[in-house]
């Protein structure tokens, strides 16, 4: 197998080594933060999901094996699990706080803001149209309802590389289509 640093220092941490703690976070926090950043779209809960990886991290790094694929991606398959979560949770707290505010606030400047919103909602579904159904219903898949892209590669019977593919290049156009 080749050099795997990260491997390494998942290792170390296994057996408690903070300066390997150190190493790796300054080493892959940027990546991550991307990657909870994308999923996220709110730099504040980014960064506090960000600290959350990092003690998964040191508690869960025993469970990292490096025979099923290499450090970096366990730790972004760990920060993309952690943002969906995130997310689940969010939209389930958003019902209730929903209900809270009605009860409290005027709705004119949410009319307003309402308004804003569903013209955003049909320019992005506008956008969706753009794409081919087969892509367009596995990007709402992965991104929306957080489908993994191993799920999707099955549903669609193409490989999980494809799949791939599929997603960064629906999304490329459908960040194109946005800009227009």
């Amino acid at each position: 197998m080749m050099d795997d640093p990260i491997a390494d220092l998942l290792g170390k941490i296994a057996a408690q080594d903070r300066a390997a703690f150190r190493s790796i976070y300054s080493n892959a926090s940027a990546k991550l933060m991307g990657v909870l950043l994308r999923i996220l779209g709110n730099r504040a809960e980014a960064e506090d999901a960000l600290q959350e990886v990092f003690t998964r991290v040191w508690l869960r790094a025993n469970r990292y094996e490096a025979d099923k694929g290499r450090g970096m991606t366990w730790l972004i398959a760990l920060a993309r699990n952690h943002a969906i979560d995130r997310l689940r949770a969010r939209r389930e707290t958003q019902a209730d706080d929903e209900d809270a505010m009605n009860a409290v606030i005027d709705t004119t400047p949410r009319a307003e803001n309402r308004l804003i919103a569903v013209g955003e909602a049909k320019r992005i579904n506008q956008c969706f149209d753009t794409l081919e159904v087969e892509k367009a219903a596995a990007l709402r898949g992965a991104y929306l309802t957080g489908t993994s892209y191993i799920d999707l590669a099955a549903q669609f019977d193409v490989p999980l590389n494809t799949m791939r593919t599929w997603l960064r290049r629906s999304l490329l156009k459908l960040k194109e289509c946005m800009e227009q």
